[in-house]
């Protein structure tokens, strides 16, 4: 099969196969055997591109199969080095490690986002993007070299970089649910109420007003309603933290 000599578009500008496949090479440690596993990690959407047999060609299907295979290594590690963590601990501390927020950091500092080839500026790219992408290369991995080079890849971009069991022991991932789940358990009334809160940029804002027992103790404003919900549930435990810490 004839290899095309440019492959991938980034801002406007064409990128050579071989510069690809020498910047997969450095991020990924190893030398990729399939290109054509890691050209698919980096397709958006927005390109419209179909495989030979019509199929939408971009990094979504990796997506699905990289979450899968970071959280099984992720939770074979778990596993063997916290051996007194029970069911309830071991998915938490899953949770933390492969939480969108943790994913997106991987991405960003793996500076992926330059190598997507997408007919949308980065600019207006989703911050999920990061993470997204970084799932699609583990799942890429996987495919090109199998559980263990996937395994290999986590362990040196993920697991010996960012995992501190100790750290993410105390590290919260939802302040949302720390606020809803101190209420359940003290039978307080709480409620979001969320409404539009635009300036004057053009750009959609929600602001949010948390209640707790018919008072309001926290406001928040943010581009989609489940941030401004985040950070108001932020903002109310720290002002009740010392009571949520006793649950």
């Amino acid at each position: 099969m004839r290899i095309l000599k440019k492959i991938f578009y980034r801002n406007s500008q064409p990128i050579e196969v071989g510069n690809f496949f020498v910047a997969v090479e450095k991020i990924i440690g190893f030398k990729p055997v399939n290109l054509k596993f890691y050209e698919k990690a980096f397709t958006h959407r927005s390109s419209n591109r179909t495989d030979e047999n019509g199929n939408p060609f971009n990094y979504e299907r990796l997506e699905f199969l990289g979450d899968s295979m970071l959280s099984s290594v992720i939770a074979a590690y778990l596993y063997k080095e916290a051996p007194l963590g029970d069911e309830g601990y071991l998915t938490k501390m899953r949770s933390k490690i492969v939480s969108r927020e943790h994913l997106n950091e991987l991405g960003r500092d793996l500076n992926l986002i330059d190598l997507v080839n997408s007919k949308v500026p980065p600019a207006h790219f989703g911050e999920n993007i990061h993470g997204n992408i970084f799932e699609a290369l583990v799942g890429a991995i996987f495919l090109d070299k199998g559980y263990s080079g996937c395994e290999q890849f986590i362990e040196r971009s993920v697991i010996t970089p960012y995992v501190d069991i100790a750290r993410l022991e105390g590290k919260v991932i939802s302040y949302k649910s720390l606020v809803i789940e101190w209420c359940q358990k003290e039978k307080k009334v709480f409620h979001f109420d969320i409404f539009d809160d635009n300036g004057n940029d053009g750009q959609r804002y929600f602001g949010v007003k948390l209640s707790i027992d018919e008072k309001v103790v926290a406001k928040s404003r943010a581009t989609s309603k489940k941030k401004a919900e985040e950070i108001a549930a932020k903002r109310a435990y720290f002002a009740f933290q010392e009571k949520i810490n006793k649950i």
